[in-house]
């Protein structure tokens, strides 16, 4: 096998003004100098072969066979969303030396005159626009490198649907070149924004509704809409939420959502996190999304269905929550079964004796281990110049797991 070394260098903003003198050095003893077109052309003289970089299966075969002194130019760091981690995951990484220049990113922080330590960094280049969503609707400040399917403009539009238009937008174009610009702009203004395909956008938090105003657990029962007062009451959905025992990036289904507020804190608890609120009710929808406005619930998604009607469309759950069953508990929990992760929690909420003993049945019949726990709350009220505790009805919080107690 080859033991001939290969050699990553990046290029900077500025073409020859970006490589450093061991940069250039190794690549005037190159033999090979394999790179993108625009990166080739920095090197008219090169007396060695130049190849372009297209195929990767093919670049990496001639790497793990080669004896020839080969440099592979890439943009900026090839560590950073670069060529480098394809080729440390396929080569000996003792065979491996990398050159990082000034990335695309760090340059356009530069420009626009803001502190890049603190932000977050996706690619959505040739990449499923879903994942990127979830991080960035995670995140304070986030460098989002953008391609000509996914634009600043659809991205701007996935994040009005989730809510979270509360940010500063920068979108820097053709870095390094003569037409190169910089708009700053918030998330509306990109809707129908057009831009060079080479644009980096940046956002950068300004407001966020819910943690201003709002605790992330504990909001009051009436800062939410609801119908009828049917909530999960406060202290009852704090248990709930420990029950549950939340991660930061969970896939999280609840079930029967009502007014949204098992997810709505659930969602402060994960902000990486994904959640998904089944509603069918149309009364109850109207005030799920009117909640998740109000408390800008960035993370979960609504699915108009009646469980356990549209489950299949959803991605594997760590955790379920069951607030509402419509009378199909037993096929829900069915359905749950089969797609619920290893080590994932089912928690119910019962009020009745016959949910409760439905519950435990259907649940230890499916395997699982049951923990049921009574919560009485009561609550002082005013009574003339005195006060006295009202009880309300007690809750049955289930919680339900593979394997041994």
């Amino acid at each position: 096998m080859a033991e001939q070394k290969i050699y990553l260098v990046g290029a900077g903003i500025e073409g020859w003004e970006g490589f450093g003198k061991q940069a250039l050095e190794v690549i005037d003893s190159a033999e090979v100098l394999i790179g993108h077109k625009r990166l080739l052309d920095i090197f008219p003289d090169f007396k060695g072969e130049k190849r372009l970089l297209e195929d990767l299966s093919i670049m990496l075969e001639h790497l793990k066979n080669t004896e020839k002194k080969t440099v592979v130019l890439g943009s900026g760091d090839p560590n950073f969303f670069g060529v480098a981690r394809f080729l440390l995951r396929n080569l000996p990484k003792e065979r491996i030396e990398i050159y990082p220049n000034v990335t695309s990113v760090q340059y356009a922080f530069a420009r626009i005159k803001e502190p890049w330590d603190d932000a977050t960094f996706v690619s959505v280049h040739g990449r499923g626009i879903k994942p990127a969503l979830d991080r960035i609707v995670a995140s304070e400040k986030i460098a989002i490198l953008t391609d000509s399917v996914n634009t600043p403009a659809v991205l701007a539009r996935e994040l009005i649907h989730r809510g979270a238009e509360g940010y500063e937008a920068w979108v820097c174009e053709d870095l390094g070149l003569a037409t190169e610009k910089f708009t700053k702009t918030d998330v509306r203004g990109l809707v129908d924004f057009k831009c060079s395909p080479l644009n980096i956008l940046i956002l950068i938090k300004t407001w966020e509704p819910n943690l201003q105003n709002y605790p992330m657990i504990g909001i009051r029962d009436d800062e939410f809409a609801t119908a009828k007062k049917l909530i999960t009451k406060e202290e009852v959905r704090a248990i709930t939420l420990g029950k549950l025992q939340l991660q930061d990036d969970l896939v999280m289904w609840d079930i029967g959502a009502g007014s949204g507020s098992v997810s709505i804190e659930a969602g402060n608890l994960m902000p990486n996190g994904r959640i998904f609120a089944l509603e069918k009710n149309p009364q109850y929808l109207t005030y799920l999304k009117e909640n998740l406005k109000k408390f800008v619930a960035r993370n979960v998604t609504v699915a108009e269905a009646f469980a356990p009607e549209g489950l299949e469309d959803l991605p594997d759950p760590d955790r379920v929550f069951i607030g509402g069953s419509g009378g199909m508990l037993e096929e829900i929990i069915e359905a749950v079964d089969k797609r619920l992760k290893p080590d994932g929690f089912i928690v119910l909420n019962a009020v009745t004796l016959d949910t409760l003993t439905k519950s435990v049945e259907f649940l230890e019949d499916h395997g699982y281990t049951v923990e049921v726990t009574c919560v009485n709350i009561s609550k002082t009220r005013s009574l003339t110049d005195y006060k006295m505790f009202a009880a309300h009805n007690p809750v049955y919080v289930i919680a339900a797991w593979k394997g041994e107690e």
